[in-house]
């Protein structure tokens, strides 16, 4: 009896299936000569062995206009349950482009018009970790291959929500986290609140963000005045030790300085 139980349970397991398939679309209207494309595209990924991600990419573009208007739903569930029940975890920001990093991040292409930036969330429960305006680094820390580490740069815009950001003499906001918090984040500033314009600015000057990992890692920021000429980047060297930014031995140009930062 018990051997037969078993295969009941074998049986019953082979034929057990979930299935969810909400419809992407294609929309393309003309109204007072106003040509319009809406595109509604749903995806499905499993990052992990333990739950599935739902993606819903939503776009509107008028053809001739620069840029368009987009979001990104996010919705994750357990593997194997229902998706008709409440998900773990679902936001919806605008967006145009979602990527996971280590199976552990899941970073959402920001930037729809002429700046591009990203916001980085916890892949595990969707909690917004921080926002980057340069590519999301990812470098190891310790020498082992699951202390992921990951890096942003936030330059404030004219419209940040945050009044603090809007000191003239803000230049950045660097960030340290790990896949389950953001560790630390540091403020670049400059002692002259006109060069400071300059090296936050997006259309003079442009920005890299670079990890050197190994037995001492560092983070090194490099800011290029390209207007009116090219010049020489101002560079940022700031070393990780004991698992944060190493704030008091980084390396800076005259008249610029870091201090930890918290929101």
């Amino acid at each position: 009896m018990k051997h037969i139980y078993r295969c009941t349970l074998l049986l019953a397991a082979a034929a057990f299936s979930l299935h969810s398939q909400p419809n992407s679309s294609f929309r393309y209207t003309v109204k007072d000569g106003m040509q319009t494309i809406e595109i509604a595209n749903v995806t499905y990924e499993v990052p992990t062995d333990t739950f599935v991600l739902r993606t819903t990419m939503h776009s509107t573009h008028v053809i001739g206009d620069i840029g368009s208007q987009a979001t990104v739903s996010l919705q994750a569930w357990k593997l194997g349950v229902d998706m008709k029940q409440k998900p773990l975890y679902s936001f919806t920001v605008e967006g145009d482009e979602t990527r996971t990093v280590e199976r552990e991040i899941l970073t959402v292409s920001r930037g729809l018009e002429e700046v591009a930036w990203w916001s980085v969330y916890r892949l595990a429960n969707g909690a917004h970790l921080f926002d980057t305006y340069v590519p999301l680094v990812t470098f190891r820390v310790g020498g082992e291959s699951n202390n992921n580490r990951y890096a942003g740069l936030e330059v404030p815009p004219d419209d940040t929500k945050d009044l603090r950001l809007k000191d003239p003499h803000v230049v950045a906001v660097l960030s340290y986290a790990s896949e389950a918090k953001l560790i630390r984040e540091a403020l670049v500033t400059c002692d002259d609140p006109e060069h400071a314009a300059l090296l936050r600015s997006f259309a003079d000057s442009s920005r890299t963000l670079t990890p050197h990992d190994g037995p001492s890692p560092t983070l090194q920021i490099a800011i290029t005045e390209e207007s009116p000429a090219p010049k020489a980047p101002t560079v940022l060297v700031i070393p990780v030790a004991g698992d944060d930014l190493d704030i008091a031995h980084a390396r800076l140009p005259p008249h610029l300085h870091l201090a930890a930062w918290k929101r």
